[in-house]
């Protein structure tokens, strides 16, 4: 049996200053109503944000994000599935974006798959926000699979930064996870070993009443490097945990 989540939010109390210092760390609690009224043009906006920004640094891009919204037609799906190939074609000589073929072509291969989750659910946020808390490893692998380059933890991040409630399983979340006792491989991308965390996860979330990421948080700044707030702050998109 796994360790209480009591053990491990003492430690990352402990670790931070105090359950106060904690709690100014963790953020917002997820709202699915909001996710509810997302757009598709914002989530076809971070997919692309994502698959750019895995393997890259990331604020290189958030810095040319304006250009990569001008490039492609503020991420609408409907406009850019009407260019034909030459609009494509010129995108990778576009000194406005990264200029990343297989990437750029995933933008067109997402924008169908977003209009074919919004045409079975009504919007994609409406999709994300009717997705079962408790299973989060179905949905990547939804994402996996119908998606275009979204597997991995490209797909943790996209859900965490479009704001659905979520674990991610990084270095210092894995390191807590098997610290408490979880059998997992110290680089668990098995089904399997996915769906271990999860499990994990739920019976934290009863336990404690927290949403998943603040159960991821706190779990990440539980163990290894003890980052201080102003470090974490320039990490509070997800890159901690």
């Amino acid at each position: 049996m796994a360790s209480s989540f009591k053990t491990i939010y003492a430690r990352a109390a402990k670790r931070k200053g105090g359950e106060a210092a904690l709690r100014k760390l963790l953020p917002p609690k997820p709202d699915n109503k909001k996710l509810a009224r997302l757009t598709d043009d914002r989530v076809l906006s971070e997919m692309a944000k994502r698959i750019f920004s895995a393997g890259f640094v990331w604020s290189v891009i958030e810095n040319k994000w304006d250009g990569f919204e001008a490039a492609f037609l503020k991420f609408e799906p409907r406009k850019l599935l009407h260019k034909p190939d030459e609009f494509w074609e010129k995108l990778a000589s576009d000194k406005r974006i990264v200029r990343n073929p297989q990437k750029i072509r995933s933008v067109r291969a997402n924008a169908q798959f977003v209009l074919d989750i919004a045409a079975e659910h009504g919007s994609f946020g409406k999709f994300l926000a009717s997705w079962p808390a408790d299973d989060q490893v179905g949905l990547l692998d939804l994402l996996a699979k119908r998606g275009s380059r979204l597997g991995g933890h490209t797909g943790q991040y996209l859900i965490r930064f479009l704001g659905r409630d979520s674990w991610i399983a990084s270095r210092d979340v894995i390191l807590c996870l098997r610290d408490a006792g979880v059998d997992i491989a110290e680089n668990p991308t098995s089904k399997r070993d996915l769906q271990k965390i999860q499990n994990q996860f739920n019976i934290w979330a009863k336990e404690s009443g927290l949403p998943l990421v603040h159960i991821s948080r706190i779990c990440a700044m539980s163990i290894g490097e003890n980052y201080d707030a102003e470090t974490l702050k320039h990490m509070m998109g997800g890159e901690e945990d």
